[in-house]
């Protein structure tokens, strides 16, 4: 038995009736709203009807979806994104908008307050209320990424996080080759003087476990012994308890994001050690204060510029009527300072 309807609108429920509230009246899923909306032909017409009798109950109005019936279009695309805070969603956050502008389309953002199923399933709805063309999802979070994968939404769907080398719909930066790039650094500046140890960021950030499947990896094939690992959650206090913990003989330390990494800084400096003559760093992501810590901190660019434009080209290709695109991954660069080379 569905559940019952909303309460009326009025001082108590200011807000329009959406997708979702007609969907949870008629008992059916958002996907069949949008699919009778579009007078799609796989709804039963006895579904169709009570589809429609909801939308008439709460005085549904289709708005910006029913302006775009007549073309299929509403020059829109949706952005589900979370932990804008953080450099690297927050620049994606402003290279999808950048890059969707420059193509013609105007951005509908969400920002997720928890990554949990429902919350995304009602973003998601907020996103189809506004007949989006397409949506793009920027959240690298495992669960969420496994979430996304059984929406089963009406319309294209792009990943920007957490993606795969190949995997269609999706785009994304090389994080394991970043992983590499700064491990393999490390390793030629202290030879075979000390370990190199890795700062991770969380467990389940698809990033943080491809970028340190990078550092195994490189200290795999140089045949150098792994230092320690350190958890980190992204914050620059991890990183300075992680540097806190640093034991002695490590020579290097790959750290999964550049704020980590100011807070190592910070740490060993408190400890005496003298970077990079005692302890080289590598940071990730070479946000704008890196070049500005002291020493300037080494670190893994990420072209977030390139990561948009591409998520964005996918939507159109797959609007335009290609089926599965794909493109590959995009190419970090090592940016070498101080923190691992000293200057001169």
């Amino acid at each position: 038995m569905p559940p019952p309807p909303p309460p009326p609108r009025g001082a108590a429920n200011p807000r329009p009736p959406s997708m979702a509230d007609v969907a949870a009246l008629a008992g059916v899923s958002h996907q069949t709203v949008s699919r009778v909306l579009n007078d799609h032909p796989v709804v039963r017409p006895e579904t169709r009807e009570r589809v429609q009798a909801a939308m008439q109950q709460l005085g549904y109005r289709r708005n910006a979806a029913a302006r775009a019936l007549a073309t299929n279009r509403s020059g829109l695309i949706g952005l589900v994104a979370a932990h804008l805070g953080l450099h690297g969603p927050g620049m994606i956050s402003v290279a999808v908008q950048e890059a969707a502008h420059d193509a013609g389309y105007a951005v509908a953002q969400v920002g997720l307050s928890e990554l949990s199923e429902q919350e995304l399933r009602r973003h998601v709805d907020r996103l189809l209320d506004q007949a989006v063309e397409a949506v793009v999802v920027a959240v690298a979070q495992r669960a969420a990424l496994d979430t996304v994968a059984v929406l089963d939404l009406p319309v294209p769907v792009v990943l920007v996080e957490g993606v795969a080398p190949g995997q269609p719909m999706a785009v994304g930066i090389d994080q394991t080759t970043g992983g590499r790039l700064a491990t393999g650094h490390l390793l030629d500046v202290v030879g075979a003087r000390g370990l190199v140890a890795h700062v991770t960021g969380p467990a389940d950030w698809v990033e943080a476990q491809l970028r340190r499947e990078g550092w195994r990896a490189e200290l795999e094939d140089r045949g150098a012994a792994p230092g320690p690992e350190l958890a980190g959650d992204w914050s620059a206090r991890s990183g300075y308890e992680a540097g806190l913990r640093l034991p002695d003989g490590v020579a290097g330390v790959f750290v999964g994001n550049d704020a980590m990494a100011v807070g190592l800084l910070r740490a060993l400096h408190e400890r005496g050690l003298r970077v990079p003559d005692d302890v080289a760093v590598v940071g990730f992501d070479d946000a704008p204060d890196s070049a500005y810590a002291w020493p300037p901190l080494s670190t893994v660019r990420q072209d977030f510029a390139a990561l948009g434009r591409l998520a964005v080209d996918l939507a159109v290709r797959t609007l335009g009527g290609e089926a599965d695109a794909s493109v590959g991954l995009v190419q970090p660069e090592l940016v070498v300072r101080t923190s691992s080379t000293p200057a001169g």
